[in-house]
């Protein structure tokens, strides 16, 4: 197809129109400037002069986005590497008009910051930084990154390397990042000054005539700067074509592309959105703020929605499956004006559907489906013939995955129709859930008014989703490529350590969530703050990854008022002061040191470490060097020392946890502080006599937490390394009698403290799990919690099973077996240890 696409230059004023066909581009003044590959050199860019850039990927026949792989094979690495200094000198140059614009720009700045201080200031100085703010940042990076390119392509040949010099552009994206927080104070105090003042405006009269075109209004060019990013990002792309995979450049620019699409990405979503052809009541093109997937409860059964929210209306469609059978359309379920929606207060809430829970172990079987699923699909991809059963796979893992997304949100997301009907959808995670009321809520700010779409207009609308929508697929582990983002899996270690910028003094709480299997799980959660504004809770916690690739950090307000306590125990009433998500970087997150962070929320400064510890590392145990105290020294050495049948830890720790731990939500889910945790280890190690104050003033999570090590730490593991293997034979059996009687005689060779400590525990996590409607712990959750820790391959077993390469198929392979070890004794009718020594061998009639 043949036509033209408009491409402003940051800070050149003037729009340079690319004619474009399916050969490549023109443009840039060079040759006729056609890729010898027949690619589309340059992928689309959604702009006009009055919008704010949108980047779109290249998109291909069903609208998936496509990224740039290279082309190149043979002879034509010559070509490519011959195209790729043509991109490079084109960008160049326009680099070049870029610093002289910026210079432009500049200019006016360094007379109005010396008139600012005199009697006779045209702005004061605040006036001037705000409007210029960080542009002299911004240029001289610009000319650092000029002056280090020009060089390369003056002396170009094969062996050069520009890919580092991008990547250093991309991480220095954060002052853009800066900008464009600053950008509409910026515009209005550019404004205000204008009109109030003769002189800056006759300053901004000359800016408008050096960039000699009419077309923008000097404000308009302090957005400039963003399209350099595009612009960048673009050039990313087409050098990427045209880089050959082993070329030192290619990883480095993969990085580059990766932070600057993340970057456009973050700031397309806060900066207008996208256009659509239908415009609003009052005349105003309606675009697109926001959309996503979200499960929404209706004739009392879950269904997978896509919620479309537009600038006056949120539309809640269904997927429509075309005859090809792939999804192509959206039908209109139901749609609300923005003026007319309100959010559910707590006293209508009877009148809402009511939320159906799967039992938590079902999810978590799933889980485990999914996980040996992934597995296979790993290693029939190794296997010479196995494309077509990685297909089958994919599709059954794809099926599972989707019914996860549908059966494990359970936050409540209640929208009413003042006029009308009230809907509900499940979200996994506070955070989602606050993100859509806050987009809804910033547009409800506006004007709006109440408006009636007709069948055509809403027939209109509904077919202009499937071109506007900005999230394509259901997030899914399915959808990423396998290869690329594993996640992590292991043990996260987070120091929160204190926040700044609340405006008022207030009791303040953080949560912590991490992605596991395509949704968010809320992990942690700090002390309280009281009164204060400066909360420094220096908490650390260790929150265990499934596959995770993100950290989000929560912050809250406590609510202590006891009428605002909803009947919906899913229903968090605190109010959420700020929020914020970082990427798990592998390379950052597994250095043995801690890496600190900071994580701004409106206004609101987060400051934390992390540390990440894998999941082989973190198990492996180290025999105490001492004699004296509890944690990392035998078991049998613990009890004769105290004359007891069972670790006086043990016994202490279950005690209290009944007493008062037993309707925690996510009791021994929830991490405990570390700091707590570590307190309680070397009071127990000391046997220090304030032990049993010291348990009652505790938090509960931190005495669950303390057991749990006492657990890890063990020399060896409860059930015993000699056994290990035993015990994943016993509970591959099929048949119940010959199973029962195996487990049975495994649990009788064990040693006396060993079994003893045992059963105490069973019995306990017996009693936590009968409050699971409370306290949300369904036996299968604490053997998910408890398995691993009691039942560990031996470190001579671990290499034998070597030929498992992965960390997620290490998991997902020994985990399972260990939670099933310690559920089938959990489901099991109680086990007395005199019945245990009697039977010395079952003896069963069931054949």
């Amino acid at each position: 197809g043949q036509g033209h696409f408009v491409f402003g230059f940051p800070g050149n004023l003037e729009w340079i129109y690319f004619n474009y066909n399916t050969d490549g581009y023109e443009g840039d003044g060079g040759e006729d400037g056609k890729s010898q590959d027949g690619s589309e050199t340059l992928p689309f860019i959604d702009e006009s002069p009055t919008m704010s850039p949108q980047l779109c990927a290249p998109q291909g026949p069903d609208g998936e986005t496509v990224l740039p792989t290279p082309l190149l094979a043979g002879g034509d690495i010559e070509k490519g590497l011959e195209m790729k200094r043509l991109v490079l000198s084109g960008f160049l140059a326009s680099e070049e008009i870029y610093i002289n614009q910026l210079e432009a720009l500049l200019l006016p700045m360094r007379p109005l910051k010396a008139t600012a201080t005199t009697s006779q200031p045209v702005l004061t100085i605040q006036q001037v930084e705000t409007i210029f703010y960080k542009i002299q940042d911004i240029f001289q990076i610009h000319k650092e990154f000029y002056d280090a390119l020009l060089p390369s392509i003056q002396q170009w040949d094969e062996k050069v390397t520009v890919g580092h010099l991008f990547q250093k552009l991309a991480s220095q994206l954060g002052v853009y990042k800066a900008f464009v927080d600053n950008y509409k104070v910026a515009l209005e105090t550019a404004e205000k000054c204008s009109q109030a003042n003769s002189q800056f405006q006759k300053i901004s009269e000359v800016i408008t005539l050096t960039q000699s075109s009419p077309l923008l209004s000097p404000t308009a060019l302090l957005y400039k700067p963003i399209d350099r990013v595009t612009r960048s990002t673009l050039v990313l792309h087409d050098l990427l074509k045209h880089t050959p995979k082993d070329h030192p450049d290619f990883p480095l620019l993969q990085d580059a592309l990766r932070i600057s699409q993340n970057f456009l990405s973050s700031i397309n979503e806060e900066i207008d959105p996208r256009r659509t052809a239908v415009t609003t009541p009052k005349g105003e093109a309606r675009q697109l703020v926001k959309d996503g997937f979200l499960v929404e409860v209706s004739e009392s059964s879950r269904k997978l929605r896509h919620v479309f929210l537009f600038t006056d209306l949120l539309l809640c469609a269904k997927m429509k499956k075309t005859a090809v059978g792939r999804h192509q359309q959206y039908e209109c379920k139901w749609y609300i004006p923005l003026a007319d929606l309100t959010f559910q207060t707590l006293d209508d809430s009877d009148a809402c559907p009511s939320i159906q829970v799967l039992p938590e172990h079902e999810i978590e079987e799933m889980k485990i489906k999914i996980s040996v699923l992934k597995n296979e699909i790993q290693k029939e991809k190794k296997a010479p013939k196995g494309q077509s059963r990685v297909e089958r796979l994919r599709k059954k893992m794809n099926e599972q995955e989707s019914w996860l997304l549908l059966h494990s949100p359970t936050i409540p997301f209640r929208i009413n129709n003042k006029h009308g009907k009230c809907y509900l959808f499940l979200l996994s995670s506070d955070y989602e859930r606050s993100e859509w009321r806050e987009s809804i809520q910033k547009l409800q700010k506006k004007d709006l008014q109440s408006c009636m779409l007709s069948s055509v207009e809403l027939q209109v609308l509904t077919s202009s989703c499937f071109k506007l929508r900005t999230v394509h697929n259901i997030p899914v582990t399915g959808n990423k490529d396998d290869e690329e983002t594993p996640g992590l899996y292991g043990f996260l270690h987070v120091i929160v350590h204190s926040a700044k910028g609340f405006k008022q003094s207030a009791n303040l709480y953080c949560t912590l969530e991490v992605d596991s299997f395509g949704y968010f799980v809320s992990k942690a959660k700090t002390r309280v703050f009281r009164d204060t504004t400066e909360p420094q809770w220096n908490e650390e916690f260790e929150i265990e990854l499934e596959g995770s690739q993100y950290l989000r950090i929560l912050c809250y307000e406590k609510c202590y008022d006891k009428s605002m306590l909803n009947k919906d125990d899913n229903e968090i009433v605190d109010k959420i002061m700020g929020k914020g998500q970082v990427q798990l970087d592998p390379q950052t997150v597994q250095s043995k040191n801690w890496h600190m962070d900071v994580i701004e929320m409106n206004g609101i400064k987060v400051e934390f470490s992390m540390k990440f510890t894998s999941r082989d590392l973190s198990l492996k145990r180290t025999p105490s060097k001492k004699q004296s105290g509890v944690f990392g020294v035998k078991i049998n050495v613990v009890t004769k020392r105290e004359r007891s049948k069972v670790p006086y830890i043990v016994r202490q720790c279950i005690e209290e946890v009944e007493k008062r731990g037993i309707d925690e939500v996510g009791i021994y889910r929830i991490s405990g502080v570390a700091t707590d945790i570590q307190a309680l280890k070397s009071a127990f190690d000391t046997n220090t006599k304030d032990i049993l104050v010291m348990l009652s003033d505790m938090d509960i999570n931190a005495i669950a937490g303390t057991l749990k090590l006492y657990f890890r730490e063990l020399p060896e593991p409860l059930l015993t390394d000699r056994l290990y293997p035993a015990f994943m034979e016993g509970i591959a059996l099929s048949d119940p009698a010959a199973k029962e009687n195996c487990m049975m005689h495994l649990l009788r060779s064990l040693p006396e403290p060993n079994i003893m400590t045992f059963l105490t525990l069973l019995e306990h996590l017996k009693r936590v799990a009968e409050k699971e409607p409370i306290n949300k712990m369904s036996l299968h959750n604490l053997a998910t919690v408890f398995g691993p820790t009691l039942l560990r391959p031996s470190e001579s077993e671990s290499a034998k099973g070597q030929h498992i390469t992965s960390a997620s198929d290490i998991w997902s392979h020994d985990v399972m077996a260990q939670v099933q070890v310690l559920l089938y004794y959990l489901q099991h009718p109680p086990i007395s240890y005199a019945e245990l020594k009697r039977n010395t061998l079952y003896f069963s009639t069931d054949v």
